[in-house]
């Protein structure tokens, strides 16, 4: 009875407007307070000041830092102009540059919402004025934006190993392999799409021309080498490379791009503390929900649950998968990571299934919730960009949804995404 209750109340609060932290807080404090469970207060401010002072979470606000100053200091311009002279000229013109600018800048900012804001609105701008329908050119945008967060570096893999305690290390490398099936799939749809509707493609560069708009990107693309090859050559943490990323994004924008003004650096400064600090809050508060399921014992009640159902592994899987999908509708992507995690955590491991496995396919279900309405972060971001109506945007990255679908269960049922953690261990 307290594990629905628990659901109700935390899923109603959120539905009627409540913010996501307050959200947690009052049902966790509430229900302890309607048990009786005076004591809770001192349990709470520890819970909460422990929840985000780990040394893994300092990688949150040096990414979002990063991904804001690459924004600002021509990092992106440049990405989406190497990206041009790349595949320009390929069946789906600015849809494929769009989709490969993501992959390229995944490998640096690791957030959703800070692709389909920055780089979105040069991408959006380049589509639209080359004769794209302008619903086309949002469905594609706001789709490609969670590469961002599958290909390494990844803020919700942070986030997913400071409640599970797995290496970030493995987990960055895990997400490699499905991010580039995700950007496979969503440009076959592209590529039908465009056919079917003639979309232009772009006259083919010569090499001369091509190489020019490398070299001027190289700098920029020198941040996804500092980044991964600073983790995987073991010079430094996943944390300290968010700082690297930071520093380097700083000294390009200011000292080589000359694009940054103390002004820009003060703003952007200013905008990646709330932002940091929005996104730290909920992980305080989530982590004395975690206190409070464990407490009431909600993991145990919801596994007898669903173990009364089956004991099928493969079913127990797909049950929860369509639990994450459900509320990755109404909760936003972060929430549903450090609401999920302690409760479905013993079942996986009951079933003996990997742990970085699930975190991939986690992080999978939580993208498909950032193009899922009411609570799709990155629609809002890309409508508010482009003034296309949501209920449009939504009809437009349909396919692009069945695309991250199946690389979801591909991941789920098959160890495509340990592949590479397991070969390079």
């Amino acid at each position: 009875m307290v594990a629905l209750i628990t659901c109700v109340l935390l899923i109603g609060l959120m539905l009627v407007g409540v913010p996501v932290a307050a959200s947690m807080g009052i049902t966790s404090a509430g229900i302890f307070a309607a048990l009786g469970q005076a004591d809770f207060l001192p349990v709470m401010a520890q819970r909460i000041y422990v929840g985000t002072t780990s040394f893994t979470m300092l990688a949150i606000p040096f990414f979002i830092l990063a991904g804001n100053l690459m924004n600002t200091g021509g990092i992106t311009d440049r990405i989406f102009t190497f990206a041009r002279a790349c595949c320009g000229h390929w069946p789906g013109g600015l849809g494929q540059v769009n989709i490969l600018s993501s992959v390229i800048f995944s490998g640096m900012s690791g957030a959703a919402v800070a692709d389909a804001a920055g780089l979105g609105a040069i991408e959006m701008k380049a589509m639209t004025d080359a004769g794209f329908d302008k619903r086309f050119a949002a469905g594609i945008t706001a789709a490609s934006s969670t590469i961002g967060p599958v290909i390494p570096p990844s803020i919700p893999f942070v986030v997913y190993a400071s409640v599970t305690s797995v290496s970030v290390g493995a987990l960055f490398m895990a997400g490699f392999v499905p991010g580039l099936l995700m950007a496979l799939a969503m440009g076959v749809s592209v590529y039908i799409t465009s056919k079917r509707k003639g979309y232009p493609v772009e006259q083919k560069l010569s090499a001369k021309e091509r190489l020019r708009a490398f070299c001027r990107a190289i700098p920029s693309l020198m941040t996804v080498v500092i980044i991964i090859g600073g983790i995987w050559g073991g010079f430094f943490t996943p944390t300290e490379a968010a700082a690297v990323a930071s520093l380097y994004a700083l000294v390009l924008g200011t000292l080589i791009y000359k694009e940054l003004t103390f002004k820009d650096v003060v703003r952007v400064m200013r905008e990646s503390m709330m932002q940091s600090c929005k996104t730290l809050f909920i992980i305080a508060v989530a982590n004395f929900l975690t206190y409070f399921l464990q407490h009431q014992r909600i993991p145990n009640a919801v596994i007898n649950g669903m173990t009364a159902i089956t004991t099928n592994p493969h079913i127990l899987l797909l049950i929860i998968i369509f639990i994450l999908l459900v509320l990755g509708c109404f909760v936003e992507g972060t929430a549903v990571i450090l609401i999920a995690t302690p409760i479905f955590l013993p079942i996986i491991q009951s079933m003996g299934y990997d742990l970085v496995q699930f975190g991939v396919v986690m992080i999978l279900a939580s993208m498909i919730g950032l193009l899922t309405p009411p609570v799709g972060m990155s629609l809002y971001a890309v409508a508010s960009i482009t003034k296309v109506d949501l209920i449009e945007l939504s009809k437009e990255v349909a396919p692009y949804l069945l695309g991250i679908a199946l690389v979801m269960f591909l991941c789920a049922y098959t160890p495509i995404a340990t592949f590479l953690p397991a070969l390079l261990a």
